[in-house]
């Protein structure tokens, strides 16, 4: 069972909660546009790329940005045109693309440090993080009183499975920043994978206390502390966190599934089926809702939908799986 619950958490608590956690990660998210000035596009063309972004209409200002930088593909101007594209295809999700316009625009001049960091979170969306881990360390051994690149370093390491290394650097990164939330929430995972669950709880609580203090907290922390108190047995507190974690985030299919988890493990069926069909319904491909929900059916008696679930839970798990087996994009260059 440990085993099973440590897959649960490599992929769910760092990976899909989305790489961007604040604006602070999320350099692309600036005002674009001002980055427009004295690369000699002509003002209507300007004024279409501010409204396209303020609209979200990235498509229109990316159209516009690729056809300048292709009327004098290897001048410096170029380039720059080439990394606010970056940031416009990031913003619009198209990630494979942002990272094709800054490797080109990088093969003219050297990358900005914004740039080069939203690079890097672009081979993380992509799952390639290999791919990630130079263009951090570059931006770390520039910046070594910057914990972001620090950080990100050590999710690498994380879901590498190099704990030790993990740890190491994210101890460093809350010497640098003692109030990161999620340094410490990062660092309660890799004690939790460790088994070293009373030190796992104790990082996640420092987090749950300085995320209380954002404007907008993130509910994370408490679902990492859950699954810790979880394999402690101590299922009310786990509980607690977990409806508060869902009050933070109605939408967030983890915390619907950690918390049916816990009212299964209770005997509470109907409420678990309750928690579980919330996950589904808002992550249909989401595989291990499914899988509880078949083994209540179970207990109900109703073993037709129990095969039912049963039946998705491996059909779900085999598509990630054949998924992760073919997806092998060449690098962009």
């Amino acid at each position: 069972m440990r085993k099973v619950r440590i897959v649960v958490l490599s992929v769910l608590t760092l990976w899909t909660r989305g790489v961007c956690q604040s604006q602070q990660d999320d350099p692309s998210a600036a005002n674009l546009s001002s980055q427009l000035a004295g690369l000699q596009i002509d003002a209507p063309r300007v004024a279409e790329i501010e409204r396209a972004i303020k609209q979200r209409e990235y498509q229109s200002a990316e159209k516009i940005l690729v056809e300048e930088a292709d009327r004098d593909p290897q001048s410096k101007r170029s380039a720059k045109l080439l990394m606010v594209a970056g940031g416009v295809f990031f913003l619009d999700g198209q990630y494979t693309n942002a990272a094709i316009a800054w490797k080109k625009a990088e093969a003219i001049a050297p990358l900005d440090d914004r740039s080069r960091f939203t690079l890097a979170m672009a081979y993380v969306k992509l799952d390639k993080r290999g791919w990630a881990r130079p263009e951090l360390e570059k931006l770390w051994a520039r910046n070594p009183q910057d914990p972001r690149y620090l950080y990100w370093l050590a999710r690498l390491d994380y879901d590498g499975r190099d704990y030790s290394s993990a740890m190491s650097r994210l101890e460093r990164v809350i010497e640098l920043d003692p109030q990161l939330a999620r340094a410490y929430d990062a660092l309660g995972l890799c004690y939790d994978y460790l088994g070293r669950f009373d030190q796992a709880v104790a990082n996640f609580n420092r987090a749950i206390e300085l995320n209380q203090l954002q404007g907008k907290p993130s509910a994370w922390p408490h679902v990492d502390l859950a699954n810790s108190l979880i394999a402690l047995n101590r299922l009310t507190e786990a509980e607690n966190n977990l409806r508060l974690a869902v009050g933070y985030d109605q939408r967030l299919p983890q915390a619907h599934y950690q918390l049916g988890r816990v009212l299964e493990m209770q005997g509470r069926y109907g409420d678990a089926l309750n928690s579980l069909k919330a996950a589904v319904t808002l992550a249909p491909d989401f595989a291990d809702p499914h899988y509880l929900l078949g083994r209540i059916f179970h207990r109900l008696g109703n073993e037709p939908q129990a095969k039912a679930e049963i039946a998705r839970f491996r059909e779900l798990k085999g598509a990630a799986e054949r998924t992760a087996a073919t997806a092998a994009p060449q690098p962009p260059m």
